[in-house]
């Protein structure tokens, strides 16, 4: 019998543990290995951990993954881009400087506006508020960014950089400062094309083509905060944004950080081409929080074009008033989708009242392609030029009907309605009650201001269905069911007849403050 050598004495040992969690990591790894291939089934003399992880199927599997990697860094796409981002500096005399009860008379959209709280913010020039100058300042300086689109010297901004500047002055990358000239600005897209004299080999960025997917990369290149040449990246959050500042809102949503002064600056993709112009962001604070919306280089290119050629844009236009159709507008007017852009109101003379359209009808596709909503429809026409002719597909009082006309222009200036409809409930009897909507009307000819059509609506319980769709008190109310009422008793007789009908909702055509819209009211059953 040979002598035994207890191991464990030595110091160098350690007693191996053994647990069902072992086994089951060893069976579990052994599944692993097996599914790597069919040439290798499990350990073996002559199979080593290391020659198991160098097989040709592991290898193809690393060959896979690097195919799918994205560059560590930018360094090479911004070395490329970046001469061609300006910073943009504007003079503005004292008519434009803030007044001391806050209000900001320079800010070019209207006041309570989701674009004018931006420009509050974010800027307009990017100097404001805030600007030097103080109270009762002489002059007011504001910053912001642009970038080159040709190498004579055009270049693209935000036209709330440089509106009513009377100096604009271009940094470009390299140190250099250069006197602009304001070619032209459009309020309606907030572009705006300078031209910049003292050379004519700027390093220029092409407009891209191709419209971003969401997730793509994104670089954001400009001057926040007066810092020059500052260079953000992330990603497109969304696309197709409507921030409230127009019917032509159509904005891509990034996360890369813009601040104040970026305004007018690009964001570039990877292949270094600009996809969009930042021009806002939404923050609770005045700085980045991760939502910063840009105007698509579809867009720009389009606005650009226009500016360089005449200084100004020209839009088709075919007089309506639009507005989306819901899924309870849909549901009123037997719709399928809720899809197309509803007619509120034809201008009287407009190109769309002189073709036959009318209040209540749908506008469901132009020249053959389908409308999605009423901002489509807008961005659509809008985008055509005035004399050009169309085909519209619109459903009318539940048939389809095709509709040809000729584009007119859309005015540079809206003539403001006056609000005869605030104080039109006065004077008003208390009205005859409508059942089941919760609101009280009485015939618009018998209350002073109402005018001579429809009903006034002269009380609205407030935890009714009526107050939920934002009827209030002096509203006017035209049509019940695609039907004239003048009386409560038509009123009635129009609910009456869409519950009839097995109704969810019946539409109503309402003015309100000089404007008119559509609302689908949900009908109570029994």
């Amino acid at each position: 019998m040979s002598d035994r050598i207890d191991l464990s004495n030595l110091p160098s040992f350690r007693q191996p543990r053994r647990s069902v969690f072992s086994a089951r990591r060893f069976a579990l790894m052994a599944s692993v290995v097996a599914g790597l291939g069919a040439a290798v089934y499990g350990f073996s003399p002559s199979t080593s951990p290391a020659d198991l992880f160098s097989t040709p199927a592991h290898a193809q599997v690393n060959n896979e993954v690097r195919k799918v990697e994205r560059p560590v860094g930018f360094a090479d796409v911004v070395e490329r881009v970046k001469p061609s981002v300006i910073s943009v500096k504007v003079n503005i005399k004292e008519k434009t400087a803030s007044n001391d009860d806050g209000d900001d008379s320079s800010s070019p959209f209207q006041p309570g506006s989701p674009m004018e709280r931006f420009f509050r913010r974010f800027g307009g020039p990017d100097g404001f508020p805030g600007a030097k100058g103080g109270r009762g300042g002489r002059v007011v300086q504001g910053q912001g960014s642009g970038f080159f689109i040709s190498a004579d010297g055009y270049a693209v901004t935000n036209n709330h950089v440089v509106d009513g500047a009377d100096k604009v002055e271009v940094t470009t990358d390299d140190g250099k400062t250069y006197t602009a000239k304001v070619i032209g600005t459009d309020q309606r897209t907030d572009l705006a094309l300078i031209k910049v004299e003292g050379s004519s080999n700027f390093p220029f960025a092409k407009l891209a083509d191709a419209k971003p997917r969401i997730g793509d990369w994104v670089l954001a290149v400009g001057n926040p905060f007066g810092l020059g040449g500052t260079v953000t990246a992330g990603i497109v959050s969304a696309s197709g944004r409507d921030i409230g500042n127009g019917p032509y809102d159509d904005f891509i949503q990034i996360d890369a950080p813009v601040n104040k002064g970026n305004s007018g600056g690009p964001a570039f993709d990877t292949n270094g081409e600009v996809m969009g112009v930042n021009t806002a962001i939404y923050s609770p604070s005045g700085g980045s929080v991760g939502i910063a919306f840009s105007i698509p280089a579809s867009t720009v290119k389009s606005v650009v074009a226009q500016l360089k050629d005449k200084g100004s844009v020209s839009r088709g236009w075919i007089g309506v008033q639009i507005q989306p159709v819901t899924s309870d507008i849909a549901d009123s007017l037997g719709m399928k989708k809720a899809e197309g852009a509803l007619v509120a109101e034809p201008q009287a003379n407009g190109p769309a009242a002189k073709a036959g359209i009318e209040s209540g009808d749908v506008i469901t596709a132009v020249n053959g392609e389908a409308v999605k909503d009423a901002r489509e429809l807008a961005r659509t026409i809008g985008g055509m030029p005035p004399g050009a002719t169309v085909k519209l597909n619109v459903l009318h009082k539940g048939q389809d009907k095709v509709v040809n006309m000729t584009l007119g222009q859309l005015p540079n200036t809206v003539e403001a309605k006056a609000d005869n409809d605030n104080d039109s409930g006065k004077g008003a009897s208390k009205g005859t009650d409508v059942p089941k909507l919760g609101m009280t009307v009485a015939p618009a000819n018998s209350v002073a201001g109402a005018g001579k059509e429809g009903v006034v609506v002269t009380e609205v319980d407030p935890k009714s269905a009526a107050a939920e769709r934002g009827f209030k008190e002096g509203d006017v109310i035209l049509e019940v069911g695609g039907k004239s009422v003048a009386t409560a008793g038509e009123v009635r007789d129009a609910i009456t007849a869409a519950r009839t009908d097995n109704k969810n909702s019946v539409l109503m055509r309402v003015k309100s403050g000089g404007q008119s819209r559509f609302v689908a009211v949900p009908l109570a059953k029994g």
